[in-house]
């Protein structure tokens, strides 16, 4: 069961809701159903604020002052 978030067209309230297949979705303020679903934001587990590090790719992307083919990447 995703849980979706919605914006109301009838009262402009926005809420989250917990949608089965079989469900028929209102808002939980004024009942309508003129609902339009929004974009989530998701959240993510562990330290965000350290980040991957950048690895350099092979073929004279690396910087090598010989130009592609000289570094030792290959």
């Amino acid at each position: 069961m995703p849980i979706y978030e919605y914006a109301c067209g009838g009262c402009g309230n926005k809420f989250e809701a917990l949608v089965r297949t079989d469900s028929v979705v209102a808002c939980p303020s004024c009942q309508s159903q003129d609902l339009e679903k929004l974009l989530s934001v998701f959240a993510t587990t562990g330290d965000t604020a350290k980040a991957a590090p950048v690895m350099p790719s092979p073929c004279g992307s690396c910087g090598h002052p010989d130009g592609p083919g000289a570094c030792r990447m290959q």
